[in-house]
């Protein structure tokens, strides 16, 4: 049975803005909802007043079709009046999406984060881009930004489409194979927020999430300072039979371990994959149990997963999952 109890715990609230543009569409929405529901109360009181005026008749009553004889001045004023009332009522509606398009696209950038992030069936790729290349580094599944800075996504998908949604901090923005999309974002809260692929791309759409980590300048230099580092060696024997478990066998390659030979990237990198919350792309908590059961039979906890089946003998299992706990 799936673990997807982390799924739901982070916040993932559009009405709970925690960013610039997430309150402009936040403003944007209130303005659409509080108009519409003006229009369904008139609309409704419009129905019942109709109702309330009708004249009341049984089956003998002859119909009433004097009106057809002439013209009904009240009845056209009433029509032109609310047709001038929606009319109007619609051009603000494009005002407002005019001048939240306009805010959304004002974000100041200076300081900015750069973040490539590229869609796979079903995981998020983040590679941390920099003027200095030495600065770069990759992560999956979790980005970590820092407060009142600005973050600029570059968003691109390496299958099908794909469809980003963080809704505390903006809206969505589609991620197209052979296209290059941007989004701008700023969290102004420090908290976790959760993203959603919000584009059916397959099997497990609905279990393709994206954590996002908003925290203290000093604490995300901090974090971003340790992502650089490569791999640790490992001086205990058993992770070291864990190293050379993960260096003999398919996993090198399709994952990347900064330090090591191991340098393919058909999935997620794993320098640091022990300092990650959940691993399948926020499905399950990373404990040493989940990981276990993922790297021996993935296909059972995410059906139509990429990654193959590992048939390791228990002891190299047991040693792998020691060593990939050191990968902080």
């Amino acid at each position: 049975m799936r673990d997807v109890s982390l799924i739901t715990r982070p916040m993932q609230d559009a009405l709970r803005p925690a960013g610039i543009q997430a309150e402009h569409i936040g403003s944007l929405w209130n303005l659409t909802l509080g108009l519409c529901s003006v229009v369904f109360v008139l609309v409704l009181a419009a129905c019942l007043f109709a109702v309330w005026r009708a004249p009341r008749a049984g089956a003998g009553t002859e119909p009433d079709v004097s009106s057809l004889a002439g013209p009904e001045p009240r009845t056209w004023r009433t029509i032109k009046w609310a047709t001038g009332a929606a009319a109007l009522g619609l051009v603000g509606l494009l005002v407002g999406d005019v001048l939240t398009s306009r805010a959304l696209a004002r974000l100041p950038l200076q300081d900015a984060v750069n973040i490539e992030l590229v869609g796979h069936q079903w995981w998020w790729e983040a590679r941390y881009r920099d003027a200095d290349p030495s600065r770069e580094f990759s992560t999956a599944n979790e980005l970590h930004i820092p407060v009142g800075r600005p973050v600029v996504l570059t968003l691109r998908s390496n299958d099908v489409i794909h469809s980003l949604w963080i809704p505390n901090l903006q809206g969505k923005k589609d991620l197209i194979p052979g296209r290059t999309a941007t989004l701008r974002l700023r969290a102004d809260r420090a908290g976790t927020y959760r993203g959603q692929c919000a584009e059916f791309c397959g099997l497990e759409h609905a279990l393709m999430a994206l954590l996002v980590e908003a925290e203290p300048n000093q604490r995300y230099e901090a974090w971003a300072a340790q992502q650089r580092r490569p791999a640790a060696q490992p001086t205990d024997p058993v992770a070291q039979r864990g190293l050379a478990v993960f260096l003999g066998k398919s996993c090198v390659m399709c994952h990347a371990i900064t330090g090591t030979t191991a340098n393919a990237h058909l999935g997620p990198d794993l320098t640091h994959l022990a300092g990650r919350r959940t691993i399948a792309s926020g499905m399950f908590p990373n404990n040493r149990g989940h990981l276990g059961g993922w790297i021996a039979d993935p296909q059972s906890m995410k059906p139509g997963v990429n990654m193959p089946a590992n048939n390791l003998p228990p002891d190299d299992l047991q040693a792998l999952l020691v060593y990939l706990e050191t990968l902080k």
